[in-house]
């Protein structure tokens, strides 16, 4: 009743104003003249204008005390005269004009009834949209958080692996929703908030979603993104609307991703103040843990930045458990393989530890773009089902991209990638406590010419001081074998000599691996919590500090160097073979490099392994090649690794 009475008053005021508007259109004042008048004036030359409508002509004359001054006027006459009255004013020279006046019901129609048609029309959309859909025209402080209902997602716990203590804590967590009792009767209270962090692709969404599988409670989900709009006031609003909405559905979860939208740190000081972002924050800490309860209803947040959040988000109280989702270990990828390998066909023979071991730092999200890419490869080469190879292919492809096999390499530049990444694998295969070589190719993969890669045997999380001068020289083994074998230097050892020096000042700096220098660490990190990142390091040491921290990486880097060198000096002829074996298969496994380390020949080539004709002739061209000469230093940025 009070939504029609508000309609017919928005009614009446627009009629009013339309009737406002017509009078002030058609009340414009106007002299009245007397047909003489009028008939004198056009005779003086004193009408500009003269409009006849039908019994009324209407105009303007020029004033007679300045001959300037224009003034509107109308004169009626008797309609019948309208041929006399124009020859008398086309004899006088006047412009004259008729056009005959609209009648009453066209302007009534174009001026009233049209215009309050529209405006009724838009009226009555606007009251629909009020009264259905739970009033969306008027919605900005209502929580966009979607309901989940049991049994609409039908990811559980057991579709998630490699995070087995997340998993844990959260199993808990749905149990206290299933059976209270069970822990309250030793006085514990349910947790209010659990925070999951994590780098992306960890899983920290899918275990939410898991979350809401298991529970037989409403599950409410949105985005930290969702809460902040232009107009202030309406991401606090939200937030009171969503917890609202928790307490009338108690006990229930509440999912929040990427909280960091939303809860960063206040009061920055950079950038200026963003004061809606920060009352959405403070209702937050309120709604988590002020003075009103909300006992039952348990939040649950994502975040892959947890060092920008406010302190007062994450004390306990509100995010009573804080969970870490980091990258799974060997055991994790394995299982996390034999969960997303449920929905392809794997080929008995495949070993997905295989592909575990060789894909150390991948998250649980590469692992599941790996398997669909093996499935994706075996189809497109119509195998029954997905091989080892497709795997091994899969994961060389998310970790460098796809072949690129259309880039033909000169004969000149090939024999450059061969030795570069034999001098890589040689190097490896007879240093002590090095990883094992997987892998090594001369195929073109996204900007490397070339791979050679190694299979860790174990994951690690400490590294000591011989195994990284064990990695300076595996990565400079590359450049000393382009030394060794053409007396020059080329440009495809940049990316290696880049992460080599790297390493080198993260062994000095930070690690403190230098005798000369002790263990101190060099240059404290400096990044403002509003930008997100460390953008620059505080320089904490001296000029004279400085130039002995680059002597001692330069002393790093020629050892390992040297070293290398050495290696493949007293191996050159291993180095010869080996490349130019490499140069015709393109490819060699760990079996095989192994094979040619020990001096021992490789089995011939199936018909199935046979290069094309033209790689046949690329090879013979190649073995024709002298040592080079000097290389231009603007090759594009493709180097082998």
């Amino acid at each position: 009743m009070g939504t029609l009475k508000s309609a017919s008053l928005w009614i009446i005021i627009f009629l009013l104003f339309i009737v406002v508007f017509l009078h002030s259109w058609q009340g414009e004042q106007r002299t009245a003249l007397t047909l003489t008048e009028f008939f004198q004036k056009a005779e003086n030359k004193q009408v500009v204008s003269a409009l006849d409508r039908g019994g009324v002509i209407e105009g303007e004359f020029l004033n007679p005390a300045d001959g300037k001054t224009r003034v509107p006027y109308e004169v009626n006459y008797i309609q019948g005269q309208e041929d006399w009255v124009a020859e008398k004013l086309y004899g006088f020279g006047v412009r004259y004009e008729a056009k005959p006046r609209s009648n009453m019901m066209q302007q009534l129609l174009l001026s009233v009834v049209i215009p309050v048609a529209i405006f009724v029309a838009l009226w009555v959309i606007l009251m629909r949209q009020i009264q259905s859909g739970g009033a969306k025209a008027m919605s900005f402080g209502k929580s966009r958080a979607k309901l989940v209902n049991e049994g609409q997602i039908k990811i559980t716990f057991d579709d998630v692996a490699g995070v087995d203590e997340a998993k844990e804590e959260l199993e808990e967590i749905v149990e206290f929703l299933k059976d209270p009792k069970k822990f309250s009767r030793l006085g514990g209270k349910i947790p209010k908030g659990v925070l999951l962090y994590g780098r992306p692709g960890t899983g920290k969404t899918l275990l939410a979603k898991a979350v809401a599988g298991e529970a037989n409670v409403p599950f409410f989900s949105i985005s930290g993104s969702d809460f902040v709009e232009m107009f202030v006031g309406v991401g606090a609003s939200r937030v009171r609307d969503l917890f609202e909405q928790g307490k009338r559905s108690k006990p229930c979860l509440i999912f929040i991703d990427e909280i960091d939208a939303v809860g960063r740190h206040r009061f920055t000081g950079i950038g200026g103040g963003h004061d809606e972002r920060e009352q959405t924050l403070n209702q937050l800490l309120v709604e988590m843990d002020g003075f009103n309860s909300n006992e039952g209803v348990i939040l649950i947040a994502a975040t892959n930045r947890p060092d920008v959040l406010d302190p007062a988000l994450l004390r306990p109280g509100r995010f009573d458990r804080q969970i870490s989702i980091d990258f799974p270990d060997v055991k994790g990828r394995e299982k996390i393989l034999r969960v997303h390998a449920k929905s392809v066909r794997l080929d008995s023979r495949a070993e997905l530890k295989v592909i575990a071991k060789g894909t150390p730092g991948f998250s649980g999200a590469d692992l599941a773009n790996l398997i669909n890419e093996a499935a994706l490869l075996a189809a497109r080469k119509g195998h029954p089902a997905v091989a080892q190879e497709d795997l091994e292919e899969a994961k060389d492809r998310v970790m460098m991209g796809p072949e690129r096999r259309s880039m033909i390499l000169s004969p000149r530049e090939k024999e450059i990638t061969a030795y570069h990444e034999t001098g890589h694998a040689l190097v490896r295969a007879l240093t002590p406590e090095s990883d094992p070589v997987h892998k090594v190719t001369i195929i073109p993969r996204g900007r490397s010419l070339g791979l050679t890669a190694a299979l860790p045997e174990e994951d690690r999380h400490n590294h000591s001081l011989r195994q990284l001068k064990n990695e300076l020289v595996y990565m400079l083994g590359g450049r000393a074998a382009e030394k060794l074998r053409f007396d020059d230097y080329t440009t495809g050892a940049s990316n290696d000599i880049h992460r080599a020096t790297q390493l080198a000042y993260r062994m000095i700096c930070e690690f403190g691996m230098s005798e000369h220098l002790g263990p101190r660490m060099f240059g404290e990190p400096s990044g403002e919590v509003f930008l997100g990142r460390e953008i620059t390091r505080d320089r904490n040491y001296s000029e004279q500090t400085a130039a002995q921290i680059d002597l001692e990486v330069k002393r790093l880097i020629d050892e390992a160097y040297a070293q290398a060198f050495s290696i493949l000096k007293n191996n050159e002829s291993k180095l010869k073979h080996i490349a130019e074996v490499l140069m015709e298969r393109e490819t060699l496994n760990g079996e095989e490099l192994a094979l040619l380390v020990e001096g021992r020949d490789l089995p011939p080539l199936t018909v199935e392994e046979e290069p094309a004709v033209e790689d046949i002739e690329l090879k013979k061209a190649a073995a024709t090649v002298k040592p080079l000469g000097k290389i231009p230093l603007d090759r594009p940025s493709e180097q082998p690794s």
